[in-house]
């Protein structure tokens, strides 16, 4: 089957290259021509594993091409993906304003039946103003087509975004007009559903909910855990095992119970938001949701804070880590822009290493920001140091060799990496959450 994907960010990139895998034809259209050139030779624009491999395999076959013309890709596709981005807008709203130019673009354009499906994630509602937006261009067009709109969010994990869409836990798609949709939807996603994975039809506004709903929930598991840690640190309680003992329980289940700094990234605080303002919109209470923000924003300052108040003046800070979460280079909401940020304006000094996301990091960090190639590097003559993102690589970092670099002996475990025994074993000071 032909199609196009039109945005070619986290979610549209990962979509368009698995597609092509998947044995369809695939055109990803972005306006960015540098990003589109740099696609075009084969060089994935983010960092995620298998991604590239991907890009290049579906470059070779000629079953993935890029373009910034969506003219181009219109006359020859029967479905058409509006991957593009929906950041945070005035008052916690999602800004729609590029999902809303991909459907006038194609109402103008088109020239045949399509199925028209919004894969970024959007409020409830989004899908029927889309539909209105197209058919009131077609009708002034005095054009009869037929493009019904569909719900088909996704639900990747950044750093494991390819497996997410080759092998989903389901697929989900909302639509309200089953008159053809249903029958090239089950076609597309045949390779997947060949192998037992489910697809769960429901109406388009359930299917809009449901994005939203499924990330405020682990959010939600986040912040919970997050919101017992000073109750652990004052009564000398530990929160790894209360975590382990909730977790145990296969009501509740142990993921998204690790007690940290708190969540960042492009889905949880923008999406947090929007279900905000969604049920503003609506009338509709939020409080649960509301506490969820409001105890992520209070994880971070509370860290911050603890970390000001112990350092001498003047202090060598080392960070380690500065991407939202371990292998990807996204910064989106990362903590580490805080961080670095409260550090820089408090009068101390950072120098920073992260295994992939410097050179992202670097626009969105204060000038006087030193960077590292390696994290022992970023640990000389350092007073503390932050990690602030779990990598791999830390956990097996040699902390006795950290101390013999470093000036100071503070380390602040803001993921809570470490055990408390081994890195006061290697002669350091430790700082964990809950701990």
């Amino acid at each position: 089957m032909k199609i196009a994907i039109v945005g070619t960010g986290y979610v549209g990139l990962v979509s368009a290259a698995c597609f092509a895998e998947l044995g369809h034809d695939v055109i990803g259209v972005d306006i960015d021509a540098a990003k589109v050139k740099m696609l075009q030779e084969g060089k994935s624009p983010i960092y995620e594993p298998g991604l590239e491999e991907l890009l290049k395999s579906g470059l070779k076959t000629g079953r993935l091409t890029f373009t910034t013309n969506l003219l181009e890709a219109l006359p020859h596709v029967k479905i058409v993906f509006s991957a593009v981005a929906t950041p945070t807008g005035e008052d916690f709203k999602a800004d729609l304003r590029a999902v809303f130019i991909v459907a006038e673009t194609v109402a103008k354009h088109i020239d045949h039946d399509i199925v028209f499906v919004n894969k970024s994630t959007v409020p409830v509602g989004t899908g029927k103003q889309c539909e209105e937006l197209i058919q009131k261009i077609l009708k002034d067009r005095g054009v009869e087509l037929h493009v019904p709109v569909v719900s088909n969010p996704e639900f990747l994990r950044e750093g494991m975004a390819v497996s997410d869409t080759m092998m989903p836990d389901r697929i989900v798609i909302g639509i309200n007009d089953m008159n053809g949709a249903k029958e090239l939807m089950e076609e597309l996603y045949r390779p997947i559903t060949r192998v037992g994975k489910p697809v769960l039809f429901m109406s388009r506004e359930s299917s809009e909910i449901v994005k939203y709903a499924s990330n405020a929930f682990l959010a939600t598991k986040i912040s919970f855990i997050n919101m017992l840690t000073p109750l652990c640190e004052i009564t000398g309680a530990n929160i790894r095992d209360v975590a382990k003992g909730m977790g145990l329980d296969n009501r509740i289940g142990p993921k998204f119970l690790h007690a940290g700094i708190g969540y960042g990234g492009s889905c949880f605080p923008k999406d947090v938001k929007a279900l905000l303002a969604t049920g503003k919109d609506y009338g509709v209470p939020m409080p649960i949701i509301e506490a969820t923000h409001n105890v992520n924003q209070l994880q971070r300052k509370n860290f911050i804070d603890r970390v000001l108040k112990s350092l001498p003046k003047k202090s060598h800070v080392s960070i380690w880590g500065l991407s939202f979460k371990p292998k990807t280079d996204d910064m989106r909401e990362a903590p580490s822009i805080d961080v670095i940020e409260a550090l820089d304006k408090a009068g101390h000094t950072v120098t920073a290493y992260d295994p992939v996301a410097t050179e992202k990091a670097k626009p969105l960090l204060p000038t006087s920001t030193q960077y590292a190639d390696s994290p022992l590097a970023a640990s000389k003559d350092a007073d503390a140091l932050l990690v602030l993102t779990e990598w791999d690589a830390f956990r097996g970092a040699d902390l006795g060799d950290v101390k013999k670099v470093m000036k100071g002996d503070l380390l602040f475990d803001g993921r809570n990496v470490y055990e408390p025994e081994e890195v006061k074993e290697a002669g350091l000071t430790y700082v964990g959450i809950g701990v």
